[in-house]
């Protein structure tokens, strides 16, 4: 059986081993495509991928797991180690990553008694049910064991989070308790402050950064005790988010300088080698002056393209890296093409608010309630209720609402308010008939991934809507995650500038990557063949969304667009190159 220790650097088998490692994120990668990215991987020189492991994946609902298709880790694992690789993997609940609510499941804040990341017992209950699940699917993959799992991270950056020790604690015993045998790494900003809140007993404290690596590693020195200094997370690029006015970059000459001396120094994984994408409602958000949504793309301007390119990066990242280990020669396995396919109008269009019935079962209740109460977690929902006492709408106020709400009355667009603009008191002119609905309808626009605004992340209405000063109650609620869109009824009307969903067909010989483009289109959410490839949003950066191959069907494909702001040109584009800013 093989062995691998952390002494003053890391042993496989009694001999020093240098970690030199990449990030590929499984679930932001179509499993076709798995073999793919880690051949290319492996051909830049590296020995070793690592991943997160998102909670909310792979337990979607409360007691029901998932772990097959783009979740089977398992599987991702294995693969990995029939290309001769070693793996890092980190199940800490929470990842960051700039994913949905950190990789936390929405439904833990369905009730008022779950406080995050410490050693609450509502909190630490929850996830020992999680990990009697996955511990057992994750011991037979490490290296004592058989596999090929090197090593196992207790949590994520919590030294920038809080300094519950017996919430560290209990998360490492959870791990060893569950079978986990390899060595423990935590990883934390290379701060003394951030690294003592960060580490327990028993784990490696690991640093993530992006330049300045003797400094950081000169920090982290006091900390690691006589053991290896490694960087968990070099960040070679940044994320995108909506507005943001361009495309991130990282500078190349300078973490090429880093990489070599994080080389000449000690051990380093790569952020992100690929970043993926952010199919579905699976975006994170960042929120310091204001809420900032990550776009669908998470490009990261990475080693290899979120559709799986070689960059300049990846060249001169191999010279770097070939100084420090042979690179062996790899063929790759997978023929990926890209292609266009041009343009694709309209077939069918039924509007929202006439298709609710087909999609989704009212609840209905004196007073608003959010998704989380409602056992939703994604997508958008709609408040109901007809105007009774009103003749005229002059003041309307959402509390604790988040995160975009499109407010009708009848037909009419009254207000589309955001962020910040849901804490006000907004005055209308509009004239009431009585019985005459009201609407809103909310969007998830992805929860914070980081900090202490995670416990504010309801999404929808979880306070009440007042209307004239004065609490308005009776409300009918749909839930629309939007997960049942075949159920869709096109002839039950249509109206100019509502939401509403557009069915295209498209016809494929030969299946290729391609990229969608939406001109002429506001902002929604794009299906293909039943899979949510991601939101779109007019404001950019990003202009088209990216559809692996593998997505799409050789002869027809059905394509349903989801538009919020009722801008539609009726027709949208196929093209073989991205666009993300």
């Amino acid at each position: 059986m093989s062995t691998f220790e952390m002494k003053d650097t890391f042993y496989l088998n009694g001999k020093p081993f240098q970690i030199i490692s990449g990030s590929i994120h499984y679930f932001r990668i179509v499993p076709e495509y798995w073999r793919d990215r880690l051949e290319k991987l492996k051909g830049l020189g590296m020995n070793t991928v690592e991943t997160y492991i998102p909670w909310n994946m792979h337990e979607p609902e409360k007691g029901r797991f998932v772990f097959d298709g783009m979740c089977d880790v398992a599987e991702f694992v294995r693969l990995a180690g029939e290309l001769g690789l070693y793996v890092i993997l980190r199940p800490s609940p929470y990842i960051c990553a700039e994913w949905e609510f950190g990789g936390l499941p929405g439904w833990l804040l369905a009730g008022d008694e779950v406080r995050l990341r410490v050693s609450d017992s509502a909190f630490m209950d929850h996830v020992r049910d999680y990990y009697k699940v996955l511990l057992p699917l994750l011991r037979p993959l490490q290296i004592t064991e058989g596999g090929n799992v090197i090593l196992m991270q207790v949590e994520n950056e919590y030294g920038y989070f809080g300094n519950d020790r017996k919430y560290m604690e209990q998360m490492r015993d959870l791990l060893r308790t569950g079978g986990i045998t390899v060595p423990l790494i935590t990883s934390d900003g290379p701060t003394d402050e951030s690294m003592e809140g960060g580490k327990v007993e028993g784990a490696l404290p690991t640093g993530n950064f992006g330049s300045h690596t003797r400094e950081r590693f000169g920090i982290m020195k006091k900390h690691v005790e006589g053991g290896p200094l490694m960087c968990a997370e070099f960040w070679v690029g940044w994320f995108d988010h909506w507005g943001n006015g361009g495309h991130m970059k990282g500078n190349l000459e300078q973490s090429a300088a880093d990489l070599a001396e994080m080389l000449d120094t000690g051990h380093v994984n790569v952020y992100m080698f690929i970043g993926g994408t952010n199919f579905g409602f699976m975006n994170g958000s960042n929120y310091y002056d204001e809420l900032t949504p990550d776009v669908t793309s998470y490009d990261y301007d990475a080693v290899l393209t979120e559709a799986g390119d070689f960059t300049e990066k990846y060249e001169v990242y191999k010279k770097i890296i070939g100084k420090h280990t042979t690179v062996p020669p790899v063929k790759l396995s997978t023929d990926i093409v890209k292609k266009a396919y041009g343009n694709v109008t309209v077939r069918e269009k039924v509007g929202l608010f006439q298709a609710l019935g087909d999609i989704s079962m009212p609840v209905c209740n004196s007073y608003t309630q959010s998704m989380e109460r409602l056992g939703q977690s994604y997508g958008y929902i709609l408040y109901e209720s007809e105007i009774a006492n009103e003749r005229r709408l002059e003041k309307i106020r959402l509390h604790r609402a988040n995160d975009r709400a499109n407010v009708f009355l009848g037909e009419k667009r009254l207000l589309n308010l955001y962020d910040r603009e849901l804490l006000q008191e907004w005055e209308l002119e509009a004239d009431a008939e009585p019985g005459e609905c009201l609407r809103i309808l909310v969007e998830n626009m992805g929860r914070v991934n980081f900090g202490p605004r995670m416990e504010e992340q309801r999404k929808g209405i979880d306070g009440c809507v007042q209307i004239n000063g004065h609490m308005h109650h009776g409300w009918r609620q749909y839930c629309l995650p939007l997960d049942n869109l075949d159920r869709l009824d096109y002839t039950r009307g249509y109206e100019e500038g509502l939401p509403a969903f557009y069915r295209f067909e498209l016809w494929v010989e030969e299946k290729g990557d391609t990229f969608l483009e939406l001109p002429g289109w506001g902002k929604g959410c794009v299906f293909v063949n039943g899979f949510n490839i991601g939101r779109y949003w007019e404001i950019g950066p990003q202009k088209r969304l990216y559809i692996p191959a593998p997505l799409l069907r050789q002869g027809q494909n059905e394509i349903i667009v989801f538009e919020t702001e009722g801008k539609s040109s009726g027709r949208i584009s196929f093209c073989d190159e991205p666009d993300i800013g």
